[in-house]
This record gives C-alpha cells, sequence and structure tokens, in this order.
C-alpha cells in the first residue's frame, strides 16, 4: 500500500507542476514553463554585432536578438540588463527582477547569447565555426549592445547629460558572465548580481557530488547509492534491460545513461524539489520495495517527462549534430570542453553516481564530438577572471544552500563584494530571483513555499540595501570626459586584461 502512495504522491506532485519556460541549469538540459505570466515581455527585437571582437580585420556581424520592458520605468531611473546563458533566450522572465525593477523604477533589457536560441552566427555549427563562442566573446557583446542602446534611451528619452545606471543580473553562467562583466567593464555598469555565480571553473568538479550527497541526508543518500550500485552490476550483465527500465534504450554507451541518472538525481536539490525524488525512494526502502524501479520511475516520469528532458541529449552521437535549434546541449558542451570543464566525476570515496563517470569520460566525450585538440583551459580562465578570488568591486554574489553548483561560486565576503548564502531544506540555484522550489517559475520568485521564507527574505533585503547605495553612489558620481573616448578607453583596458 505504501509503495502505491508514494507512487500516486509523485504523480500528484508532478501534475500540479506547470513546467513552460526555459531555465539555465549548468546541466545542459533546460525545463520549459507554461505560463502567459512567465515572461513580462517575448516581443524580440534584433541588433547587428560583431562575430570576432578579437580580430581588427574580420568584420562579419550576425543578428542577436533582445527583449526590453519598460512598464515599471520612470524617467531618469536605472536600466536593468538581464544577461541570458546557455539556452534559447525566449523572453524576460517574471521573476524576483520584476520586483526590483518596479521599487527602482527600472527598465529591463536583455540580450540573447551568442549562438544559443535565434542569436546563431552560422547554419552549420561545426567545431570550426564554434571557435567564437567563448564567454570572453560574450562579454564584448554585452559590453558593445548596451552603448548601441544606451544611444537609443538618449535620443528616445532625451538624455544629454551622462549615461543611465546600469545594473546587470545573471542566475548561473549568466550569473558569472554578470559578475565578469562588471569585472571587465566597471565603467558601463554601476554593479552586478551575480545569482548561484558559476565564476570559478572547475577540471574535476567532485564537490559537486558530494553536495548531492549532502542535500539529500543520510536516509536518501543512502538509497541513491544503493541505486547505483546496482545499476552498475546490472549493466555488466543486462546492458539493454536495465536501460530500457529507464526509457533510455537508445543510450549505447554506458556512460551516457549513467550520467543520465546523475543529473537526474542531482536537478531534485539544484531546484528546491528534494522530496519529489526522496520520499518515494526512502519509503520504497523501508518497505523493501525495489528501489530501482522507483528511481526508474521518477526519472521517466519527473525527469524526462515532466522537466522535459531529452534522453537523447545524452546521446554523444546526438552532440555531434551541427543543425541550430537542436544543439543547446552541443552548444553547451563546447564551453565546457575549451574553456569552464565542471566535469561531474565522482569523488574516490562515498559517491552518489557511478564510478564510471570520471575524467577518463568526460575527455573521450569532448574528443569524440569536437574532434582532436580540444581541451579544457581551465587555468587559463581562472587566471582572466580570478576564479573565486575575483578582484572586483559592488558586486553580489549570492546561493542557495543545497545547490551543488555553489561550490563553484565565491561564498566569502570580500570588499564592495558581499556574498550570501540562503539556508533552507529547498534553497537551491538562484532562490533569490527564483524562490522555491526554483523550477517551476514562481511569479514574481515567490518565496512563501520556500521551507525558510524569512531567509529570503533577508538576503533579498541586503541585495536591495546594496543596490539602492551603489545606485545611489554612480548617480552622484560625475560622468566625466567624453563619453565615446571613456568607452574607448575601457574597451582597451577590458581587451589588455
Amino acid at each position: 500500500m505504501a509503495r502505491f502512495l508514494a507512487y500516486f504522491s509523485l504523480l500528484f506532485l508532478i501534475s500540479s507542476l506547470n513546467l513552460s519556460s526555459r531555465v539555465d541549469s549548468l546541466g545542459f538540459h533546460h525545463a520549459r514553463i507554461e505560463s502567459s505570466s512567465s515572461y513580462l515581455t517575448k516581443d524580440e527585437h534584433w541588433f547587428n554585432q560583431q562575430l570576432d571582437h578579437f580580430s581588427p580585420t574580420d568584420h562579419r556581424q550576425f543578428k542577436q536578438r533582445y527583449f526590453e520592458f519598460f512598464d515599471y520605468y520612470r524617467a531618469d531611473g536605472p536600466i536593468f540588463f538581464r544577461i541570458c546563458g546557455e539556452s534559447a533566450c525566449d523572453g524576460i522572465t517574471n521573476d524576483y527582477t520584476a520586483v526590483l525593477a518596479k521599487k527602482f523604477g527600472a527598465a529591463l533589457v536583455s540580450l540573447e547569447h551568442r549562438y544559443y536560441g535565434k542569436s546563431s552566427p552560422f547554419k552549420d555549427l561545426t567545431t570550426e565555426n564554434l571557435r567564437y563562442l567563448s564567454s570572453k566573446q560574450a562579454l564584448f557583446d554585452l559590453a558593445v549592445f548596451r552603448q548601441y542602446y544606451q544611444g537609443i534611451l538618449n535620443e528616445k528619452y532625451n538624455i544629454s547629460s551622462g549615461d543611465s545606471s546600469w545594473f546587470s543580473f545573471g542566475v548561473s553562467y549568466p550569473g558569472a558572465l554578470s559578475a565578469w562583466y562588471r569585472l571587465k567593464f566597471p565603467h558601463l555598469t554601476c554593479g552586478s548580481l551575480a545569482s548561484s555565480a558559476v565564476v570559478q571553473a572547475v577540471y574535476n568538479f567532485t564537490d559537486f557530488d558530494k553536495q548531492i550527497g549532502e542535500s539529500a541526508g543520510p536516509e536518501c543518500k543512502a538509497v541513491l547509492q544503493e541505486v547505483t550500485n546496482i545499476v552498475d552490476r546490472q549493466l555488466e550483465s543486462n546492458n539493454q534491460n536495465i536501460k530500457s527500465l529507464f526509457g533510455a534504450a537508445t543510450l549505447k554507451i554506458d556512460g551516457d545513461f549513467l550520467y543520465l541518472l546523475a543529473d537526474a538525481a542531482a536537478i531534485a536539490f539544484q531546484y528546491g524539489n528534494p522530496d519529489v525524488l526522496c520520499n518515494p525512494l526512502v519509503d520504497a526502502k523501508k518497505n523493501s520495495q525495489d528501489t530501482v524501479e522507483q528511481f526508474a520511475r521518477y526519472v521517466k516520469e519527473y525527469y524526462i517527462g515532466t522537466f522535459g528532458v531529452s534522453v537523447s541529449t545524452y546521446d554523444q552521437h546526438y552532440l555531434k549534430n551541427t543543425t541550430p535549434d537542436e544543439t543547446d546541449a552541443r552548444l553547451w558542451w563546447y564551453q565546457v570542453c575549451t574553456e569552464v570543464a565542471y566535469f561531474q566525476v565522482a569523488p574516490q570515496n562515498d559517491s552518489v553516481r557511478s564510478e564510471q563517470i570520471d575524467s577518463r569520460y568526460h575527455l573521450d566525450l569532448c574528443k569524440n564530438v569536437f574532434g582532436e585538440g580540444v581541451y579544457p583551459e581551465v587555468d587559463m580562465t581562472n587566471i582572466y577572471y580570478g576564479g573565486s578570488k575575483i578582484h572586483g568591486s559592488r558586486i553580489i554574489f549570492t546561493n542557495g544552500s543545497q545547490d551543488p553548483w555553489r561550490h563553484a561560486s565565491k561564498q566569502t565576503s570580500s570588499d564592495t563584494m558581499p556574498s550570501y548564502l540562503i539556508k533552507c531544506h529547498n534553497c537551491g540555484h538562484g532562490t533569490d530571483l527564483r524562490g522555491c522550489p526554483q523550477v517551476p517559475l514562481n511569479i514574481e520568485g515567490n518565496a512563501s513555499n520556500c521551507t525558510s521564507p524569512d531567509a529570503v527574505k533577508k538576503v533579498r533585503q541586503q541585495i536591495i540595501d546594496n543596490m539602492d547605495l551603489w545606485l545611489s553612489e554612480c548617480k552622484s558620481e560625475a560622468t566625466g570626459g567624453d563619453e565615446s573616448n571613456w568607452f574607448r578607453s575601457g574597451l582597451r583596458l577590458a581587451y589588455s586584461a
């Protein structure tokens, strides 16, 4: 009876989740959330962007999509620059930034990341054509677009004395871009909010799996480890049977299949839905039921079904697909394999995921999908940006206590760069802006379903206090000198950094 209660509890929870909008996950897989109120706007605008910001002779351009929202804008108000990341950017989401925009009388502007969504420079995304896909190129996209858009504002609102005050926002990889944008272009933004910002590039990211175990708690962790061990054994004897049980018979490479299972478990803690995974699993164990079958049910009905992940995105053969619109996973893997890594390998001891998910699996994937010579320059990325020792100013870092990605963020405060940890049972990726759970979308980042709404409220007030101070300082600071010369000087500094 308990088995059926757990099953129907899972079905009820799944049916209550109205998934519809893309959420940057850093796990290469994105949920969709269907709701007319999920976006403040989906009206598209276009901008001609430079393809290669680092070549003095390559003048090719591509069309980059952006969005704008002025319903809360007050004359002389700030511009909130909402940074998009490793998925299609289909509009400006109606999360807690909307609340902040109302409070500060701000306009919201969002630029789609190059290559993703409708902002692809090429029709064929071969490895050769992906060479312009990097965080460095993306940061210059933001800077050049910012100047272009400021010109539009100046003309539209007859702004003649100085610029508007810009403030950047991002969650996850866009959170890192938000921090790096402030770091490299401090003259173009008053400050930044870097939510769950993965600023530390990591080669072997063992802390990711360790946090999954910690967030799961002793009982759930033990069951997940038991499931992993059983699946590993069954792969040796009944390879196709065990893959079919999880609806993943098409995954020929065992590592791809095991990565799917590891991600499926991780997503529950990353996005604030731990009970969807753990309660049925622990109940199954207590009632001497088949824990592998219970986990398979979760993977098929929640991760693949409700969350909307396609099994094919774990298939290395699929990742070789160079056709736009089908390649979000390929695009992010390219950034992983060349720039940031985040190889989610199993720790040497007490791992939750299979030990077969090691650095060799990841390196083989990079080689198989992108060819010889592709290797993640993690050390160079950290040298360029500073990693978790980033030396910037007016950057707010926030993280959720249960989020495995927080170990790639800046978790200690330093001068004019405060770091806040939001602690609660379902506080995961981007809790400050998304509320709880983090998927599906909570309108205006509603935090009432967080196990500790006060913890979220406290950090949000700290965010507001910092923003209020910094925006006031920026408004009172003299712009000084000719703006165009100021911008060009700033670009030279950023290029030489």
